[in-house]
């Protein structure tokens, strides 16, 4: 697998020879209020505000104790702005990381559905806001813009919207727009498969890799995202082998409702469909043999959600990859 240094965007000339995969974690793993003695999640967002540098040296402390090389950073309180705060600039942030023996592989990025992107000024502030986050993230040594897409309307509302071909094509302008302009900092665009969103199942994915142009975007696989929505991760990917920008490693127990109520709290409703690598119904064999088909040598990013012990978690992940996965595809 990759060396820490070595970009994440290739994915085309694996080495067959390494010891063990580099593992990377998104930080919405810390999340959990009780890891902090906290309440909740928002007097954690709350805490970070005030005093960043609590959240950061924590979380990079807990990531090398369990083994991890590598990081996503995501909405607050883990975002750029925070590390910024934290530890004065991308580069700061960068050193901080150094010390620690980490690398930033990725950021997470969910402004297009934070504004109107289909009005003028809402591209331009999507626009504006990728550029500022590949600038940040190009300082800090990542290569990844991680791309949430809008999330869809709650299924039989009034007035109806669709994912169809007048819907995507607008939006896939923006994309190729979006990856355009993070490649001037060297940074890769990938769309993250999101259940519920507009890029949740099988054929979402098919249909906005036919839209987007492959030389500026590129797909991010969540599994369990995938699962939650009623697709296999492995015949999804096994598609689009040649867009694996990155890859979140994630296990659901099995597809969830599509008709709950879409809203801010749909992503809490995400939660119980969740669970520890290796105990759900992901194919996790099947996946690890597609990563070597395809000659993956992004980092093994791990996601696990708001884990109350995320050392404990991030250790027994990275232990059944390792044990059961890695002489799969490394």
């Amino acid at each position: 697998m990759a060396a820490p240094e070595t970009s994440t965007t290739s994915t085309t000339s694996a080495t067959s020879n390494a010891a063990e995969p580099l593992y990377a974690v998104d930080l919405i793993t810390f999340y959990h209020p009780a890891f902090w003695g906290l309440d909740s999640y928002e007097e954690l967002v709350a805490k970070t505000a005030a005093e960043p540098r609590w959240f950061w040296d924590r979380c990079l402390g807990a990531l090398r104790d369990a083994g991890i090389t590598g990081l996503e950073m995501t909405f607050p309180p883990g975002d750029r702005h925070s590390a910024v705060a934290a530890y004065g600039s991308p580069e700061g942030f960068a050193e901080a990381l150094k010390d620690h023996g980490l690398t930033l592989v990725s950021g997470f990025f969910a402004d297009i559905d934070r504004v109107d992107w289909r009005t003028p000024d809402g591209r331009r502030e999507v626009l504006r806001s990728a550029a500022d986050y590949a600038d940040f993230l190009q300082r800090a040594g990542g290569t990844v813009l991680v791309a949430g897409l809008p999330l869809r309307r709650t299924l039989g509302a009034l007035p109806a919207s669709f994912v169809d071909m007048a819907t995507a094509e607008p939006l896939a302008a923006l994309l190729n727009e979006i990856g355009h302009t993070t490649l001037r900092h060297g940074v890769r665009l990938a769309l993250h498969t999101e259940a519920h969103s507009m890029l949740c199942t099988g054929r979402d994915v098919d249909l906005f890799m036919l839209l987007t142009d492959p030389m500026y975007v590129g797909l991010c696989p969540d599994t369990a995202h995938l699962t939650l929505s009623g697709a296999d991760p492995v015949h999804v990917v096994s598609r689009h082998r040649e867009r694996i920008v990155i890859a979140h490693w994630k296990d659901a127990l099995g597809p969830a409702p599509m008709d709950v109520e879409i809203d801010e709290q749909v992503y809490v409703a995400h939660q119980p469909y969740f669970c520890p690598l290796g105990s759900g119904v992901v194919d996790w064999f099947a996946w690890a043999r597609l990563m070597r088909e395809i000659g993956f040598t992004a980092p093994t990013l791990l996601e696990l959600d708001m884990a109350p012990d995320p050392v404990a978690e991030m250790r027994a992940a990275r232990r059944f990859v390792s044990t059961a996965l890695a002489p799969l595809y490394t």
